[in-house]
């Protein structure tokens, strides 16, 4: 495997701020929004957000929860191996609310799709954005788009976007991994 770094260090902090600062731009104070992390990886990117926007505005009341999507896949069923879902904390309604999903990497649409069925047990919004750190632009399955994007990132099938989180995996980094032709 061939790793090219695109993002790490400062930098990646930096696409995270440029993200809070757009947010801001368009729900203000966040008092008709709230910030949903897809579980598994997109929970790492809600909470960091949500606690730069909370350093940001801090008389604010930011709400932020963490949504398992496991039994809304499309594709839970075709799986050789049993599925493990992860927990869903989400400790209020979305009732007429500005939603603003987010995860880590978007490539196919199939996560976002799965999301915003699972997101209807908690209300109705009045709106649903999408945040993605990652937008692997070439591969969509189906007609997604993001709000707003970290990074794009141009990419083949047989390439993967690896996003590494200090809380997790010891350091925040953005890698391409690409197979090696022998």
């Amino acid at each position: 495997m061939q790793n090219l770094t695109l993002l790490d260090g400062q930098k990646f902090q930096i696409t995270i701020q440029r993200l809070c600062r757009q947010l801001i731009e368009n729900h203000n104070d966040f008092s008709e929004s709230v910030l949903i992390g897809i579980q598994p990886r997109g929970i790492y990117l809600a909470k960091r957000v949500a606690s730069e926007l909370r350093k940001i505005l801090p008389e604010s009341n930011i709400q932020q929860g963490d949504m398992d999507i496991t039994f809304y896949r499309d594709d839970f069923r075709r799986r050789s191996a049993p599925l493990i879902p992860s927990e869903t904390k989400m400790d209020f309604i979305i009732e007429g609310k500005k939603v603003v999903l987010m995860d880590d990497v978007l490539w196919s649409g199939r996560t976002i799709r799965a999301a915003m069925e699972a997101m209807l047990a908690y209300g109705r919004p009045q709106k649903v954005e999408l945040l993605a750190l990652v937008d692997r632009r070439y591969s969509r399955h189906l007609p997604i788009m993001p709000d707003y994007v970290g990074i794009d990132v141009d990419s083949i099938a047989s390439q993967k976007v690896v996003v590494s989180w200090k809380e997790t995996d010891g350091e925040d980094k953005i890698v391409l991994l690409s197979e090696i032709e022998k």
